[in-house]
C-alpha cells in the first residue's frame, strides 16, 4: 500500500521543477513525458527523467513517470529508455488514454521482458488514466487486467473532450448542470477500483490559483472513496494531503473502538455497545481503513 494523497505532476523536461518536486511534501511525484513536453523535447526529457530518478533525494516519495499514449510513436521508447535507464529507481509507470484491458496487458508483457533482462527483483507498478469514453465502458475489465495495476486515475480534461462535455465543467463552473458533472464517471471508477482491490485517484484541476475550488473537488472525490488527487502546482499539495488524511480525533476514535471490539471478540461477543452506539464487524471494517491510512501516514 502506498500513500497517494497528493500526486504531483512535473514536466520531465524541466530540471529545476523536478528538483523542487523531489523536495516537496507530495506523497508521490510523477515526471511527465506526455502533455507537458513538446514533441521536440521527448527524447531529452526521457534522459532527464532517468537522471533525476537516479540522482535526486526523493525521500519516502513514490517515483513515477507518465509515458505517452500507447497509440503514439513515443510510448514504446518511453518505456524502454526510462525503465532500462532508471531500473530499480523507478516505482510506477503511468499510462494515459487507456481504452481497454489489452493496453495494460501489452505494457505488463513489455515490463516483464525488461525486468527479466535487467534482473530486477522488484516489479514496476502501473497506474492508468481513465480519460476516454471507451475506458469508462471497460473500466471493470481494466481494473482487474494485471497484478501490476495499482490505481485508476480519473482524467477530467481529456475525458470531457472524449464525451463532449462543456469545457466549463472541467473547473466546476457549469452552473446549468444541477450537481457534480463528474459524479457518474468518478463513481464508476472508484467502484471498479475497490472491487479490484486497487486505489482510485482523482485527476488534475487546471486552475491552480483557485485553491477553494481545488479543495471542493478533493472533498467531492474523497466522499466517494478516492484516496488522493493530482496536483499540478505545489500550492495544491498541502490541500490534498489534508483532505485525504483522516482527522486526528477520527483516528483516536477508530483505534479505541477497534481495541474494544477486539477485546469483546476474544470473549465471544459479536457486537458491543460503545458510547451509546452499536459496534459490529461492519463498523470495525470501516474504521480499520482509517487506522491503516493513519499508520501509513505515521499518525
Amino acid at each position: 500500500m502506498r500513500l497517494r494523497r497528493s500526486e504531483l505532476s512535473t514536466p520531465a523536461s524541466n530540471e529545476r521543477m523536478i528538483e523542487k518536486a523531489a523536495a516537496s511534501s507530495a506523497d508521490f511525484v510523477l515526471l511527465d513525458l506526455e502533455d507537458s513536453v513538446s514533441p521536440g523535447e521527448k527524447a531529452s526529457a526521457r534522459l532527464k527523467a532517468v537522471k533525476a530518478l537516479k540522482t535526486l533525494d526523493w525521500g519516502k516519495k513514490t517515483r513515477a513517470v507518465r509515458i505517452n499514449d500507447l497509440e503514439s510513436e513515443y510510448a514504446y521508447q518511453d518505456v524502454i529508455t526510462v525503465v532500462e535507464g532508471a531500473g530499480e529507481y523507478l516505482d510506477i509507470l503511468i499510462v494515459p488514454k487507456i481504452k481497454a484491458a489489452r493496453d495494460v496487458w501489452w505494457l505488463d508483457i513489455l515490463l516483464s521482458q525488461i525486468e527479466k533482462h535487467l534482473k530486477l527483483t522488484r516489479p514496476i507498478g502501473i497506474e492508468v488514466l481513465i480519460e476516454e469514453v471507451e475506458a469508462i465502458l471497460n473500466v471493470e475489465e481494466i481494473a482487474s487486467s494485471s497484478p501490476r495495476l495499482e490505481a485508476l486515475i480519473f482524467g477530467p480534461a481529456d475525458y470531457s473532450a472524449s464525451q463532449g462535455v462543456d469545457s466549463a465543467a472541467i473547473e466546476g463552473e457549469l452552473a446549468i448542470y444541477p450537481g457534480d458533472p463528474w459524479h457518474y464517471a468518478r463513481n464508476k471508477i472508484v467502484i471498479a477500483a475497490r472491487a479490484a482491490g486497487i486505489d482510485a485517484i482523482d485527476g488534475a484541476f487546471p486552475d491552480f490559483k483557485n485553491l477553494e475550488a481545488y479543495r471542493r473537488e478533493c472533498q467531492r472525490s474523497r466522499a466517494l472513496g478516492f484516496v488522493g488527487k493530482w496536483a499540478i502546482h505545489p500550492s495544491q499539495i498541502e490541500i490534498a494531503n489534508q483532505v485525504y488524511s483522516p482527522l486526528p480525533e477520527a483516528v483516536a476514535y477508530a483505534r479505541r473502538v477497534d481495541a474494544a471490539y477486539a477485546e469483546a471478540l476474544a470473549q465471544g461477543q459479536g457486537a458491543i455497545a460503545l458510547d451509546g452506539k452499536m459496534v459490529d464487524v461492519a463498523i470495525v471494517r470501516s474504521l480499520r481503513t482509517i487506522i491503516q491510512k493513519a499508520d501509513l501516514i505515521g499518525m
